[in-house]
């Protein structure tokens, strides 16, 4: 397997996806995530990090690379695969290496699946700041009870009026709702791609 994968027509609108710190571009939610955008008609760049790549090799868990690390190897995807403007994004700390590429004369917007604004249960340990001051289009999807940013926590964070969040009902981290709910992990799945189908093609057509 490469270490990266395409979905989707050449000359359809560009979304580049990265993997959260734990699993890679081939995980169960990032294929539904990107085939859902691929039937909306946007082309899906996935990629693993090095970390990721690596453990493809000897099957070993390892920690990512620490964020210069990511964010060259974010930008060289980019250099790759995007002529003109894209958006580009992320599950969890996919999403935040994204966030962290807002200065790139490339990207035109990004969106973070499950923004890590804390690690679960260390609210002091903030790891947002940079969002009060964000300048591009940015979509946030949070589920409502992601325990890395819950709905009731976003009173207190600081975002710029260039972010909008979309919370996904009763949703966890990866968006999966309790069953008592009433919600079901695939209606928040086609919830969550939906939103982010009509960001990337407002984005892009605006740009």
């Amino acid at each position: 397997m490469s270490d990266v994968l395409v979905n989707g027509d050449k000359s359809s609108p560009l979304f580049i996806f990265a993997h959260g710190a734990g699993a890679g571009m081939d995980h169960p939610f990032m294929e539904t995530i990107a085939k859902g955008l691929v039937d909306n008609g946007i082309q899906v760049v996935r990629f693993d990090f090095p970390y990721m790549q690596k453990r493809r090799v000897d099957g070993k868990k390892r920690p990512p690379d620490r964020a210069p690390k990511l964010l060259e190897h974010f930008e060289s995807v980019i250099e790759q695969y995007a002529s003109s403007p894209v958006v580009i994004g992320g599950k969890s700390m996919g999403g935040r290496m994204a966030s962290l590429l807002e200065d790139n004369a490339l990207v035109a917007g990004v969106a973070c699946l499950g923004f890590p604004f804390h690690p679960p249960g260390k609210i002091d340990n903030y790891k947002g700041e940079h969002l009060a001051d964000f300048k591009k289009p940015c979509l946030i999807l949070q589920g409502e009870r992601d325990t890395f940013g819950k709905k009731e926590e976003f009173v207190d964070f600081k975002l710029s009026k260039s972010i909008s969040v979309t919370y996904v009902p009763d949703g966890d981290h990866s968006f999966k709702p309790r069953k008592a709910s009433g919600y079901t992990e695939q209606q928040n799945l086609d919830l969550a791609i939906k939103a982010l189908s009509e960001f990337v093609l407002e984005v892009l057509n605006a740009s």
